[in-house]
């Protein structure tokens, strides 16, 4: 006897192929009814035997689509409606939309094949697509995910692409940017002479200018990169010095894996990541020297090519490794409207290759490594963003603002939290206005009046997020201490609401609870319950205050106030910049000097002592240094640094640092054995307390925690331990994962 049954699917559900999909199965299973995308999800009506009703719900939770991410699926038995096939509706609107948008998707290996087969109608057309793969979140306008509300809705579709497109069997089934070279968009050259408008030439004659040393300016996915041949050391040093991007590492796109290959050394779990469907840049260590790419820097971040137009750029001759960076100056937002690509990249491209697809929002790169504990986002963007990273009370929505540093936007709607890709550095103009559109664009996408929002912000009462967050008429403000955000964040994806823990936050700056800046803080507790503060970094100050980040000499004299004799020896014996005896005078008169716990300060201060004597032209230059410096050393012993219960106590180890740096004890050397004094201090300290405090796990957040050599001295050092180590996966432990702990601890408050 036949049965009906509505089902409900949520996940990553739309715009993946998953109504064609639902389609297949229950013509298998001989079910009729229909499937349409709605504003939570995917609805179906099915109707048929109950033998074949449990196995077409078998199908549709155990065989998704490849880019598909089913997480639940509601089942309600109704009314037969009588229905003698099945069939694919228009999608349906109605509430608020809690759908979650998927990613952006590389070229999947169907459509390769499509590309470069001279028989295909699509052959070398760089807008092929299908529903396996090809733009998503930066072609979305609107939800539910149909092309009239896309960045593709002024393109009508020919009859081949329309035939396709209404096809359920077909690949491209309702893939929305569906198009070719008949009825689709393409690319053009500007600024190599006269204007060429075949994209099979334009695409040509870039290649060829890569291969000639140009830099060229190319339009992708989520915005514009800045490219040129990685192995001509003069086009790089010429990127470099039009960028105004002094040393900071410029990312690589690699022809194919066996070209990644020679470029850096890939690990199984590495060569994984790199090849996943959202292709994201991989942090290894690199193989050779390429000039000018990573200034003092051991390792290079590499990507393949995701779009058809980086395969196509490769066809067409152009350099087996290209520097691949954001097209911006440096900290500014990566450009991604044509117009602003022509006003503000004009004097450091020679060249544009240009696509007529809008981009709606601009999506950096994600940038990933495989770490001691797993792989790890450092920067989440491109092919995660906007995926949900983590479940959290389902109450009233919450929008968390994030930091000023790295900073993304969490929107939690419906309990699913979605984190925003990277924005950047709010203290620039341009990021700050960037901000606000991603602010903006979240809640209309998600058709969230800010008056019905929860607002979380950071405590520092200079943020400009925080300000905007206390303009914001919402129904409620929370602020929550930058420090707690961080461990909350590492709690929140892990879906461990209760679960006490003691939280490790490491960084360079944030606003604590006494006014201070923390950076080197012990919490114990949970979300449920709240995180208490329980120990911390002895206190150092720092000379000048801001300033003090941006000069490893400068900070590294608040370091030595509660050692004045050994401060002496440094000015004396040690050639420190004359920064170093500029900022002890404030020490000694106490004269503009603020309290701190930072750990990344501290990380300055070694990196001074041993030989960084220049300035940061980019965050966490000197401790990058110094960890790339340590690496160079075999393990020697650790510098000692005693935990008292309370304070985790610096001045025994840079006296160690100060009599091994005199006695002229190899650079490298001392920089392995800080490394491994303080993971040795941070073990004592995170054991005494998990052990006071009956804790089981320790969680490892704030972005002195994607040091690799510290990580792998605390995974040797916990190995002895009954203790889980937890840190970040999805979301990164630096300021990026800020707005997710905002986020996380004050839906726990929310009504």
């Amino acid at each position: 006897m036949k049965a009906a049954w509505r089902i409900r699917v949520r996940g990553v559900v739309q715009g993946v192929g998953f109504r064609p999909f639902v389609y297949r199965v229950a013509e298998r299973w001989g079910i009729t009814g229909w499937v349409l995308n709605g504003v939570e999800g995917v609805v179906i009506h099915a109707e048929g035997e109950p033998a074949a009703l449990e196995g077409f719900v078998t199908d549709l939770e155990q065989r998704p689509p490849a880019a598909a991410r089913v997480t639940s699926v509601e089942i309600q038995d109704v009314p037969l409606e009588g229905h003698d096939a099945f069939v694919i509706r228009a999608s349906a609107g109605g509430d608020r939309p809690t759908a979650r948008i998927p990613p952006d998707m590389a070229t999947c290996p169907a459509c390769l094949e499509e590309l470069f087969d001279p028989r295909d109608p699509r052959y070398l057309y760089p807008y092929i697509n299908c529903t396996d793969c090809g733009p998503r979140y930066t072609v979305i306008e609107g939800l539910p995910y149909d092309r009239c509300r896309t960045t593709m809705r002024a393109w009508e579709m020919c009859p081949l692409c329309a035939a396709q497109y209404a096809d359920p069997r077909d690949r491209r089934f309702h893939a929305q940017p569906v198009a070719c070279p008949r009825c689709g968009p393409h690319y053009y050259l500007l600024g190599a002479g006269d204007p060429v408008r075949d994209d099979r030439e334009a695409i040509a004659r870039a290649a060829t200018l890569l291969k000639e040393g140009w830099i060229l300016a190319v339009k992708g996915l989520g915005g514009y990169h800045l490219a040129c041949d990685a192995e001509n050391a003069r086009a790089v040093a010429t990127l470099r010095q039009r960028k105004r991007r002094e040393d900071k590492p410029f990312a690589l796109m690699v022809r194919d894996v066996e070209t990644a290959r020679t470029v850096v050394e890939l690990s199984p779990e590495a060569e994984e990541l790199l090849t996943s469907p959202a292709r994201p840049i991989v942090l290894a260590p690199a193989r050779r020297e390429l000039p000018g790419v990573a200034p003092g820097n051991r390792d290079l971040g590499v990507m393949l090519p995701y779009t058809p137009l980086h395969h196509l750029l490769f066809h067409f001759g152009a350099p087996p490794v290209l520097v691949m960076t954001s097209a911006n100056r440096s900290s500014e937002p990566t450009v991604y409207e044509d117009d602003d690509a022509r006003r503000r990249l004009g004097d450091i491209a020679d060249a544009f290759l240009m696509g007529e697809r809008p981009i709606a929002r601009y999506v950096d790169d994600s940038v990933t490594r495989v770490g001691p504990f797993g792989p790890m986002v450092i920067r989440r963007g491109r092919g995660y963003a906007p995926l949900p990273v983590a479940s959290l009370p389902a109450g009233a929505p919450v929008l968390a603002l994030g930091a000023d540093l790295k900073n993304t936007v969490t929107l939690v709607v419906g309990g699913q939290a979605i984190t925003s890709q990277h924005i950047g550095d709010l203290e620039h103009y341009e990021a700050y206005q960037a901000f606000e559109r991603v602010v903006h664009d979240l809640l209309r996408m998600y058709e969230v009046p800010v008056e019905e929002t929860v607002v979380a912000f950071d405590l520092h009462p200079d943020y400009r997020s925080s300000a905007f967050a206390r303009s914001l008429p919402a129904r409620a403000h929370h602020g929550v201490q930058h420090h707690r955000a961080h461990v909350a964040a590492v709690l929140a994806e892990r879906g461990e609401m209760g679960r006490r823990v003691v939280g490790v936050a490491f960084d360079g700056t944030g606003y604590g609870d006494d006014g201070a800046i923390w950076g080197g803080e012990f919490f114990v507790g949970s979300l449920e319950e709240g995180l208490s503060r329980e120990g911390h970094l002895r206190y150092a100050v720092l000379p000048g205050g801001d300033a003090a980040a941006r000069f490893p000499a400068q900070a590294a004299a608040g370091f030595f106030v509660d050692l004045p004799d050994l401060a002496a020896e440094v000015r004396e014996r040690l050639a420190l910049p004359g920064r170093f005896a500029t900022a002890w005078k404030l020490v000694e008169k106490r004269v503009r000097v603020f309290p701190t716990t930072s750990a990344g300060r501290l990380f300055d201060t070694v990196a001074a002592l041993v030989g960084f004597s220049g300035g940061i032209t980019f965050e966490g230059q000197a401790a990058i240094w110094l960890e790339h410096l340590a690496r160079g050393a075999a393990p020697a012993g650790a510098y000692p640094m005693p935990w008292d219960g309370r304070e985790l106590d610096f001045r025994p180890l840079l006296e160690a640092v100060v009599a091994d740096r005199l006695r002229g004890r190899d650079a490298a050397a001392i920089a392995r054995a800080f490394h491994r004094g303080l993971a040795e201090g941070i073990y004592r300290a995170a054991t005494a307390l998990a052990e006071a405090h009956g804790a089981d796990v320790v969680v490892l957040s704030g972005g002195v925690f994607q040091n690799q050599l510290l990580l792998e001295d605390l995974k040797d050092l916990f190995a002895g331990a009954a203790l889980e180590v937890w840190t970040g996966r999805d979301v990164p432990v630096n300021d990026g994962g800020i707005s997710l702990g905002q986020a996380a601890v004050a839906a726990t408050l929310a009504p």
